[in-house]
């Protein structure tokens, strides 16, 4: 009774400090947005979104790499292994900062206007858009920097640091976005510098960690199996990569869709519509990452009873937490797309009417990405690998047919496309006869 107990104690821990994490992304995009629509304008609301493959792109290195990283440091710190642990620790937070910085370069230093031009083919909200795009890019080595670490803190033990630094983050942003934006001056650029100068802030905190702590998890810049290990960290992290990678890439699709079909009215309530999954993903990221931790050390420990208790607390969380949004939206939709700053009536119709729609379409969309989790930590790496691609490449196609044939239901798609990838994953599934047993090759791995 008291394993069990104990497993239930730190999932809610572990859950709880994730998804006070993941408000380090979602108040820094929402919040930006909500801000941006009550002291600028709905075009302003609209550049931020326009500019959020750029964001996801950066998250999709994070997971590439410290995801990955977090589940194999966790499966060594499982297996007492404190030599792997640190040596993957250091190699993930190298590698990790060190392209933030090439990708600072590049995009914000060198090429600013180009990236803000490929996103963004509206002459009205694009200088906005390049405003906002170009501090994102410089400081995105923060973005990285601050997810990073996090995963790595909660895996070693502290999670309740990791909800300490991420609750300064966001109180700082919040409040540094009316000081940078209204009192400074700096219009939408002030709302990216915010949500950098908040993530600075939490790294400061989150490395209090090792000025406390004898954690294991200490630098160790060694050479012996770089690449071997790098080539772990990467595999294990590429099914979560390549769903982000993917999303961005839908990302990119849906807004020149949306903006050529529906225009300014359409990309405003698009963008609402993203902020609505920001919310989504709050619970979502919680789980995912509670399921990565802690599932990755019950793996470790070759504990299949804790894994499966794991599992069921996961599913049950997400469940009630997208049904108690789902019907908040339902309720309130036209209370949302005011709070984003929108007063005319045109904005406001679209808004509530598309807001409805993807209140459902998410629904379905949280199931697959937890499944995902799921087939990864049981070793099943092509359906993992198959979700990867299948979750937001199917929406593409779809979207594009509807927006050419219906686009009176353009804000269907993502619903139709995500119910495909169930009956697909279902069919997949039998087809290969896939069978949930606890990976002994991962617990029997010196």
């Amino acid at each position: 009774m008291q394993p069990g107990n104990d497993i239930n104690k730190q999932f809610y821990n572990f859950l709880w400090a994730y998804i006070l994490v993941a408000l380090s992304g979602c108040l820094g995009n929402v919040v930006d947005g909500i801000i941006v629509g009550n002291l600028i304008n709905e075009d302003g609301v609209s550049a931020i979104n326009l500019s959020k493959p750029i964001n996801q792109f950066i998250f999709t290195l994070h997971l590439l790499i410290n995801a990955g990283a977090g589940m194999l440091v966790g499966y060594a710190l499982g297996r007492g292994n404190t030599a792997e642990a640190k040596q993957l620790f250091t190699r993930a937070l190298t590698l990790s900062v060190g392209l933030g910085i090439v990708l600072a370069v590049v995009g914000g230093m060198l090429f600013p206007e180009a990236t803000s031009r490929l996103l963004c083919s509206n002459e009205q909200i694009q200088p906005l858009a390049r405003d906002y795009m170009q501090i994102l890019l410089l400081g995105n080595p923060a973005f990285i920097l601050m997810w990073g670490l996090s995963t790595m803190v909660g895996v070693d033990g502290s999670p309740k640091l990791v909800s300490l630094a991420v609750i300064i983050d966001n109180a700082c942003n919040l409040f540094l976005d009316i000081v940078f934006i209204k009192w400074f001056g700096w219009g939408i650029a002030g709302s990216s510098a915010a949500t950098i100068v908040g993530h600075l802030i939490g790294i400061a905190i989150l490395l209090s960690h090792w000025w406390k702590t004898s954690s294991p998890l200490t630098l160790d810049f060694s050479l012996n199996g770089l690449v071997s290990s790098w080539q772990r960290i990467i595999s294990q992290g590429a099914p979560l990569a390549i769903a982000s990678i993917s999303l961005t890439l839908l990302l990119l699709s849906a807004n020149t869709i949306v903006l050529s079909t529906l225009g300014r009215t359409g990309i405003f309530a698009f963008a609402v519509c993203m902020n609505l999954l920001q919310v989504y993903n709050l619970f979502l990221s919680g789980t995912c990452q509670t399921l990565q931790s802690l599932g990755a050390i019950q793996v470790g420990k070759g504990d299949a009873d804790g894994f499966r208790t794991v599992l069921r607390k996961a599913f049950r969380f997400i469940t009630v937490a997208m049904a108690v949004t789902c019907v908040l939206v339902w309720v309130w939709p036209s209370g949302i797309v005011r709070l984003f700053g929108a007063d005319e009536a045109s904005f406001i119709s679209e808004g509530c009417h598309a807001l409805r729609i993807f209140a459902l379409s998410f629904i379905p969309f949280c199931y697959i990405y937890v499944l995902m989790i799921v087939y990864k930590l049981y070793q099943h790496h092509h359906m993992a690998l198959f979700i990867s691609f299948a979750l937001s490449l199917t929406v593409i196609p779809v979207l594009w047919m509807v927006s050419r044939w219906c686009p009176d239901y353009l804000w269907y798609s993502y619903l139709i496309a995500y119910l495909i990838e169930v009956i697909a994953i279902i069919v997949l599934h039998r087809a290969t006869k896939v069978k949930f047993v606890l990976p002994e090759t991962v617990t029997a791995k010196k």
